[in-house]
C-alpha cells in the first residue's frame, strides 16, 4: 500500500515506523528538515521537506497514486486543507487529525467528509475515551474491550504479597476447576514473555490476561487486585481532553475540574454549567486537600505538562487516592507506569496512531489493538465457513509460534477456550500475537 503521511511529529513518525516495518510504501512530509533527517536515518520512508498544503509538495509526494493520505500535523487547518487537496489530486482515502470537537458532532451544519475527508480523528477525544474505560476497569492499568466488554484484555501489576507469586502457570490454572481467563503475556524488566505451563510468576511482573465479562472478578481475585468503587473524581487541567472528559464523566460521577488559568476556568464554567470548575493550581497540595483529596476515588491529570501530571498523581497516590491516571507527551514514559507508582499513563498521540493503524488494517479483521511495552497485537477475527480454523481443535491448528487464541464470542457470549475447543463459522475469535507473526495468523482466518 502506498501511504503518504503529512507531519513527522510523534503521531506521524510512530505510524511511519509501524507501517514501514510491514513493507508499505511510505512517504513522509514535514516543513522541519532537521526532524526529517532523523526520520530518514531511522525509518524506511521517503522524506520530503515542505509545507503540507503546498500543491507542488503534494505532487512530489505523488499523492495522486496514494492509497491513503494521512495528515497529522499539529495545525488543524493544515490537516483539513491538505486532506482535501490530496483527495482532489487523486488519493483514494484521506484521514485528518483535528482538535475541535464540533467537527465530530456538527454533521448537520458542516459535514466535512463531503469535502473529501474520509475519516476525522481527535487525539483529545480518543484519550478521554481511554480514561473513561480505565475508570470502568479500574483495577487494571491497561484495558482493551471487544464486543462491548464480552471479551476483555487486562494489564495487571502483580504485587509482592499476591498469592500467585512463585507459582507456575500450571499451578495457577489448577486453583479452580473452571478457568475463566488465560494469561497471554508477561512483561518483566522490559522484556516480553509468552508464558508456558512451567513459567513462574514473580513479584512486580505485569500480566496481560484475556477474560470474558463474567470472568473479570475471578481474574482480580487470582491476581490479588480489587475493583474500586468510584464516585468522586478530580480532573486536573482544563485542556481539550480535560473538558471533554469532564463533560462525559459528570453524567455518572461527582466531578471537579481544576484549571489554573482564571480566564480559561471562567470560560469552561460558562460554556459547561454542568461541570464544577475550580480555579487554582492543581499542584497546590493544600488547596487539593481543602477540596477533599483524601476522599477522592480517582484523580486524572491532563494538563499540557507531563511532569506536572505525573507529580500531581504521585501526590494524590500518597494521600490515599485509589486510582490515578496521568497524561504524558513522551510515548516512552508509558513503560514507567509500574515503577513510578501511578496506576495508568496515557498518551493521546499514541491513541491517535493506534486508531489510524486499526483503520489501515481493518480489512483483515474486525478490531486490532496494539499494547504499548510489548511487541504484540490483540486481534478480533470474524470466522467464515471458508476459514481453515474451523477444521480442527485449537491445539491442532498449528498456529504460528508467538500466537494463541485467547477468547471466542459465540451467540453474543464470551468464552475462554481450551485446547480441545473447536471454532465454528460465525464465531468472533480474539487472538494474541507477537508482531512478527500477526500477518501469518491472519491467513488462518481468511
Amino acid at each position: 500500500m502506498k501511504i503518504v503521511i503529512a507531519g513527522a511529529g510523534a503521531v506521524g513518525t510512530h505510524l511511519a515506523t509501524w507501517l514501514s516495518s510491514e513493507s508499505h510504501d511510505i512517504t513522509l512530509i514535514d516543513h522541519d528538515a532537521d526532524r526529517l533527517q532523523n526520520v530518514d536515518q531511522n525509518i524506511d520512508a521517503i522524506a520530503i521537506s515542505g509545507e503540507v498544503t503546498d500543491f507542488s509538495i503534494l505532487q512530489r509526494a505523488q499523492v495522486s497514486d496514494a492509497d491513503l493520505f494521512i495528515s497529522v500535523t499539529s495545525v488543524e487547518e493544515a490537516n483539513i486543507l491538505s486532506a482535501i487537496y490530496a483527495k482532489q489530486l487523486g488519493a483514494k482515502k484521506t484521514i485528518a487529525r483535528i482538535s475541535q470537537m464540533q467537527y465530530l458532532t456538527s454533521d448537520d451544519v458542516l459535514n466535512i467528509r463531503d469535502l473529501g475527508i474520509d475519516e476525522l480523528i481527535s487525539p483529545e477525544s480518543l484519550a478521554a475515551r481511554e480514561v473513561r474505560h480505565l475508570l470502568n476497569t479500574n483495577a487494571a492499568s491497561e484495558s482493551i474491550e471487544f464486543e462491548n466488554g464480552k471479551i476483555n484484555l487486562l494489564g495487571l501489576d502483580i504485587e509482592e504479597d499476591a498469592a500467585i507469586v512463585g507459582k507456575t502457570m500450571a499451578q495457577i490454572a489448577g486453583l479452580r476447576d473452571v478457568r475463566d481467563y488465560i494469561v497471554v503475556a508477561i512483561r518483566r524488566n522490559n522484556e516480553t514473555i509468552i508464558p508456558k505451563g512451567d513459567t513462574v510468576v514473580m513479584a512486580n511482573d505485569h500480566l496481560f490476561v484475556i477474560t470474558h465479562a463474567e470472568g473479570v472478578e475471578q481474574v482480580l481475585e487470582v491476581t490479588g487486585r480489587r475493583k474500586i468503587k468510584i464516585n468522586d473524581i478530580i480532573i486536573i487541567g482544563g485542556s481539550r481532553t480535560g473538558r471533554h472528559l469532564a463533560r462525559k464523566l459528570c453524567r455518572n460521577f461527582h466531578v471537579k475540574l481544576i484549571e489554573q488559568n482564571p480566564e480559561k476556568a471562567e470560560e469552561i464554567a460558562s460554556e459547561h454549567p454542568e461541570i464544577m470548575v475550580l480555579n487554582f493550581d492543581g499542584t497546590d497540595v493544600e488547596k487539593l486537600e481543602e477540596e477533599g483529596l483524601k476522599n477522592t476515588d480517582a484523580l486524572v491529570a491532563v494538563t499540557g505538562n507531563s511532569e506536572t501530571n505525573v507529580l500531581t498523581c504521585l501526590v494524590a497516590k500518597d494521600r490515599g487516592v485509589k486510582k490515578t491516571i496521568a497524561m504524558v507527551e513522551n510515548i516512552e514514559y508509558l513503560s514507567l507506569t509500574q515503577s513510578i507508582g501511578i496506576d495508568s499513563l496515557i498518551n493521546k498521540k499514541l491513541a491517535a496512531a493506534n486508531f489510524i493503524y486499526r483503520y489501515i488494517r481493518r480489512g483483515d479483521f474486525v478490531t486490532l489493538s496494539t499494547i504499548h511495552g510489548i511487541d504484540s497485537e490483540v486481534i478480533e477475527f470474524n470466522v467464515s465457513t471458508k476459514c481453515q480454523v474451523t477444521e480442527k481443535k485449537i491445539k491442532d491448528l498449528d498456529l504460528p509460534k508467538g500466537s494463541l487464541v485467547g477468547g471466542v464470542i459465540r451467540n453474543n457470549k464470551g468464552l475462554i477456550p481450551t485446547g480441545d475447543f473447536s471454532i465454528q463459522p460465525g464465531d468472533k475469535v480474539v487472538v494474541f500475537a507477537k508482531n512478527e507473526c500477526a500477518k501469518k495468523v491472519s491467513r488462518y482466518f481468511r
